[in-house]
């Protein structure tokens, strides 16, 4: 099977599974496919299916972005024979939380904190554990990946 037939059999699978992904799949190149997976709780099952039916057995980062109203977050996910798929969610800026994917991926840990840490998400599941990468005595409410942040906020804390 050629590189692009890899790529077209995950979105094929995909849209036959999940109808709300048609149109949302992007083979952006070869060995590289873009999932935007708009609602949260649809966020998982996806997930779920690429992990144990799709075999996107290794995590490489999350990504999260601040994106006004709402935070996205990309999983940069690959499979062994080098295919790598990226998965966006998204979740609203006045409350955000996520679930945590430690359970598939303890190697997640970092990412999760970092997001916790840089944008003040809640991850659901994430254990408690010190702060990643922000020092402990880094002033609780302030994240500095946040749009509306500025570094004069830290003057006087």
């Amino acid at each position: 099977m050629t590189d692009t037939n890899r790529e077209q059999n995950i979105q094929s699978k995909l849209e036959s599974k999940f109808s709300f992904l048609k149109d949302k799949i992007k083979i952006r190149r070869e060995r590289r496919v873009f999932v935007d997976v708009e609602k949260l709780s649809d966020f998982r099952p996806v997930f779920d299916c690429l992990f144990k039916d799709l075999d996107f057995k290794r995590i490489c980062m999350i990504t999260g972005l601040d994106e006004g109203d709402n935070f996205s977050f990309i999983y940069h996910l690959a499979t062994f024979n080098g295919i790598e798929l990226d998965l966006k969610t998204y979740t609203p800026k006045s409350n955000p939380n996520i679930k945590s994917i430690m359970d598939i991926f303890p190697g997640a840990e970092l990412y999760e904190r970092e997001l916790v840490d840089m944008f003040g998400v809640n991850v659901e599941g994430l254990p408690a554990g010190e702060r990643y990468p922000l020092p402990e005595n880094w002033p609780q409410g302030q994240h500095p990946l946040r749009k509306d942040w500025k570094k004069e906020m830290l003057e006087g804390k």
